[in-house]
């Protein structure tokens, strides 16, 4: 392993322990300002919206300046957001935060191209999911130590403890070195990525896919602490529990061609909305957030799926806008699952299992009819070099 892939290691290690703190418990917090389901849902919807609208940007900026700086701002904006978020005297104020650390995700693009061109000897599907599990690594104590914190003190105590912790994480990534910017040519533009049609294919599958693995999550919490008497001890034990299937289903599968990846993570969205549906024991449900990691595998994959059919001057771009398509996902799919929660709280699950078992459908037609190598590098394709 690289020297970089051990500093981002332990970085988002840090970063995944101070999330891990608060994310699970997102909704419920909002719904302590007294927001009902479907004002829940439009308010991680608006979080949705901050992070694909920085998405593509991000990658631009990747692309031109370098990846080092834009990686070096969301950090330091994760550190700015959380302290406005722990400081909020109101929802309006809450919401203010929440945007601003939507902005933060704007991360995802540069440090997905940053990591394939540290990876060395890896492939980009093996150093992005490694990535991915270091995160989630972190992401198995911070449930649990955000769960007791916010029962025996309370949620904006939670807030407070990781925005510490992001300091730490962001002092950690200031270590990573310099990376060379790709020489672009001079008479190719950027549009060229609209005329690559397999490219914009993968676009339309990857949305269709985040939206089905995203519906089932939005409302689980609320729908475990109001509907089946959970604390939020037992919540954040649970959230333990799904960064711990994250590292292994990644570990496990972030080496399998991205197609089969995707089809394992959307079977165990399938497994995590059936058993929040139909089972009432912590066993039960435990089982159904270990499955939840398919989430992760779903969305470190994205980036293994695209990354044969780009060239390397537009990684960042083209990573940008797949970032783009999985944080728009995040802003329709809560709007919706507040609504159906508003309406039927249980409902939302076996709707999940339906829209799910569509997208398997498709994604198996289209492995089937453009399967392809992940650890592939793309090649400057002779018909765009022509113009066609």
């Amino acid at each position: 392993m690289s020297r970089d892939l051990k500093i981002l290691s332990a970085a988002m290690l840090t970063w995944g322990l101070g999330e891990g703190m608060f994310l699970i418990f997102l909704p419920l917090y909002i719904q302590q300002f007294g927001a009902d389901p479907t004002l829940i849902g439009t308010v991680l919807g608006i979080n949705g919206l901050s992070m694909a609208v920085s998405q593509i940007p991000a990658g631009f900026l990747a692309d031109k300046i370098g990846r080092r700086p834009v990686m070096w701002f969301s950090w330091v904006m994760g550190v700015i957001a959380t302290s406005v978020m722990a400081l909020a005297p109101s929802l309006t104020v809450f919401v203010i935060g929440l945007i601003l650390y939507g902005v933060t995700s704007s991360v995802v693009a540069p440090l997905n191209t940053y990591v394939q061109g540290a990876r060395g000897g890896w492939s980009v599907g093996k150093a992005v999911t490694f990535i991915s599990a270091a995160y989630n690594t972190g992401g198995i104590l911070g449930p649990v130590i955000g769960g007791f914190i916010g029962d025996a003190f309370s949620m904006r105590s939670v807030y407070f403890g990781a925005a510490v912790l992001f300091i730490i994480s962001t002092s950690i990534v200031f270590f990573i070195s310099e990376q060379p910017i790709s020489e672009r040519l001079s008479n190719l533009g950027s549009t060229r990525l609209w005329r690559n049609q397999r490219f914009m294919k993968m676009l339309i599958i990857i949305f269709l896919i985040m939206f089905a693995v995203t519906l089932p999550q939005p409302m689980a919490a609320n729908f475990l602490q109001n509907q089946r008497g959970f604390s939020l001890s037992r919540i954040g034990q649970l959230g333990s529990i799904g960064a711990l299937g994250s590292v292994i289903l990644m570990l496990a599968f972030g080496h399998q061609p991205a197609g089969i990846a995707f089809l394992i993570g959307q079977v165990g969205l399938m497994l995590f909305s059936f058993l929040l549906w139909q089972g009432e024991g912590l066993l039960w449900v435990g089982l159904g957030y270990f499955a939840l990691g398919g989430y992760r595998l779903c969305r470190a994959m994205t980036v293994a799926l695209v990354r044969p059919v780009v060239r390397e001057q537009e990684v960042g771009l083209a990573f940008g806008f797949v970032e783009s398509l999985n944080a728009f996902a995040f802003v329709v799919a809560p709007i919706l699952a507040g609504f159906v929660y508003d309406w039927r709280p249980i409902a939302i699950f076996p709707i999940s299992l339906g829209v799910i078992a569509l997208t398997i459908l498709l994604t198996i037609r289209y492995v089937r009819r453009n399967g392809h190598d992940p650890d592939d590098v793309a090649e400057e394709p002779m018909n765009l070099l022509r113009g066609k």
